[in-house]
């Protein structure tokens, strides 16, 4: 998996890097914020490591920033800290946006056992969003289940969804097999 390394501390930085490619991860690796945004807007990672406090773009202030871009696959933020102050901190963090917390100095073992919580949430975070995107539809007259078990017409249920308007027209095929006969059938009267 590619993690996102955000870490100005540089012994830290290299510590957290070198474990994680030690268990298999490929690491992008920066010592500020707004360099591992920049990474991380132009190609997108699952996991994200990063520091609270650092120059240009702190930790919680990233956090805010991959959870407002739009994607289409949830990114793991995992907030390192040295001195967590209360639960408010806590709760300010996890209202940024923030999935998971590791304290320093760098414990191996609570290294892994974070990014195996994070391997399993972005599982099934995959598994969710495959089967959202599945659309329940009637085999015989083609009505849309929606989340609140209603049935609707396709043209209704996409229209709340999206806002696209509809014009109606009619393809050759059923204009062939069904507008047709039913033209030469009033013609014949």
């Amino acid at each position: 998996m590619k993690i996102l390394v955000a870490e100005d501390d540089q012994i830290s930085r290299k510590l957290l890097s070198t474990t994680l490619k030690q268990f298999g991860h490929e690491v992008l690796a920066f010592d500020n914020g707004a360099d591992a945004w920049d990474a991380f807007n132009a190609s997108p990672v699952r996991v994200i490591v990063s520091d609270w406090l650092m120059p240009n773009l702190d930790g919680l202030d990233f956090c805010r920033k991959v959870r407002k871009r739009s994607a289409t696959e949830y990114t793991y933020f995992i907030l390192l800290t040295a001195n967590v102050q209360g639960k408010d901190t806590y709760m300010e963090a996890m209202n940024a946006g923030i999935d998971d917390f590791l304290a320093k100095p760098l414990d191996r073992d609570q290294i892994w056992m974070r990014l195996r919580v994070a391997e399993r949430i972005l599982k099934y975070a995959t598994v969710i969003q495959n089967l959202e995107s599945m659309l329940p539809i009637c085999s015989y007259c083609k009505k849309v289940r929606d989340d609140n078990n209603y049935w609707q017409q396709v043209e209704t249920y996409l229209s709340n969804r999206t806002g696209t308007s509809f014009s109606h027209s009619v393809c050759p095929t059923c204009y062939t097999n069904k507008v047709k006969p039913e033209l030469d059938k009033m013609k014949k009267g």
